[in-house]
């Protein structure tokens, strides 16, 4: 199955679907026709599959199935925090708790469907987990490129679906430009964060939030920024419900990012087109580490599809991140990641700035769950023994606090 792909920025269109970059050098993206569509198309099915028709390929087997038709949660204990009304899309309820699974939902599958090859991917985070889920759900094996170093416990996440994992010594990010050459001249196809079937995946969560509120939309969307390639799907599937006429006002798309690995938010404040990559000396360490990438592959996108849709960028710090985190656990009952915890820490620090007001419907977009860093924190967690004799006795004294 041959799709034909175009880039955004000068319409160049190739009929090669397995090319991921224009020789512009953007990246490229699945050219669709959603003219014809309205929400009475949606199919009767579970999940992302509702919109198999604005899809590139039918509903394939595996744990693809289960991928999307997370909730859309009305989450008011987190209304002063983000100083908006705001509501949570839980993307932890997908198969292997985080957004990943979209775009390994149509990604893998296409790439089954169309040779023979081995599948692979650069993480050492969600989209690895992901894409080695994905590729032995279908019987296709898998190789995972990780940084030399990777703890123990990322280690186990990804090794639990038995891929082959390669840790990697050197510049780990210039494995991005080192897995599209390994796709041209080996037997292997490796789903890099932005290629172009994956970026269908990915614009089916904008696709489940504007069912929900039509035919309104939300204010604002937040999200983590990392590569560009989430912005990119969902300020896609804005385009696509913008051509049909399904929607007229987009949301305005917040992008998040770590203080200590921020070139978007750099390239948005001077008013560039792309980001400048960073040097080693511009980066830190940051607890948000799924998100601190110094040179983004569709960096120039996303800042596109920022000013396409009136947003804008933000960063912000561990401390903040670390607030965020527990406000989302205490206030909103949401396990979340640190990256994503920045969505509520980006929209606080909008709210105090008057871009974003009270009145203003926020969806914040959780990543990934939170699970997968318990047990990574040296903190140890206090816990009262009270012998069950006298149990009642030292419950009334607490509850009487």
């Amino acid at each position: 199955m041959s799709l034909s792909v175009k880039c955004y920025r000068c319409g160049e269109h190739y009929d090669d679907d397995a090319r991921v970059r224009c020789a512009c050098g953007e990246p490229l993206w699945i050219d669709s026709d959603p003219t014809t569509f309205s929400w009475d198309d949606c199919r009767d099915r579970g999940g992302m599959w509702r919109y198999e028709a604005l899809l590139p390929i039918d509903q394939p087997e595996g744990v693809a199935q289960a991928a999307g038709g997370t909730p859309l949660v009305r989450s008011p204990g987190l209304d002063d925090a983000a100083g908006a009304r705001v509501f949570v899309k839980d993307e932890a309820e997908n198969p292997t708790g985080a957004y990943k699974d979209r775009g390994s939902a149509v990604a893998v599958p296409h790439a089954v469907a169309t040779n023979d090859d081995v599948v692979g991917t650069v993480s050492y985070g969600n989209m690895a987990i992901s894409t080695a889920a994905h590729a032995t759900s279908l019987g296709r094996e898998c190789v995972v490129f990780v940084p030399e170093g990777t703890s123990s416990v990322r280690l186990e996440l990804i090794a639990q679906y038995e891929p082959t994992i390669v840790q990697v010594a050197g510049n780990y990010a210039k494995l991005y430009a080192d897995a599209l050459d390994l796709s041209e001249r080996l037997p292997i196809d490796v789903l890099v964060s932005d290629a172009p079937t994956r970026i269908s995946g990915y614009k089916t969560a904008l696709f489940e939030i504007c069912e929900e509120f039509a035919p309104a939309v939300p204010d604002v969307i937040a999200l983590p920024a990392s590569s560009g390639g989430f912005a990119s799907g969902v300020w896609l599937g804005i385009r696509e419900l913008e051509r049909a006429g399904v929607i007229e006002e987009p949301p305005r798309l917040c992008l998040v990012q770590t203080a200590t690995a921020d070139p978007l938010t750099r390239a948005f404040e001077a008013g560039a087109m792309d980001p400048t990559p960073l040097s080693p000396g511009e980066i830190g360490d940051t607890i948000a580490h799924s998100i601190g990438n110094p040179d983004p592959p569709s960096g120039a996108r996303a800042l596109t599809a920022v000013r396409d849709t009136n947003g804008t960028v933000v960063s912000v710090t561990d401390d903040e991140i670390r607030t965020a985190q527990r406000r989302f656990a205490v206030d909103g009952g949401f396990c979340v990641e640190p990256a994503s915890a920045t969505t509520l820490a980006g929209v606080s620090r909008l709210a105090d700035r008057g871009v974003i007001t009270a009145d203003e419907s926020v969806v914040l977009v959780p990543t990934g769950t939170g699970f997968k860093e318990i047990g990574t924190k040296e903190t140890a967690v206090a816990a009262e023994t009270i012998h069950r004799d006298v149990l009642r006795d030292r419950l009334e004294t607490l509850l009487a606090r």
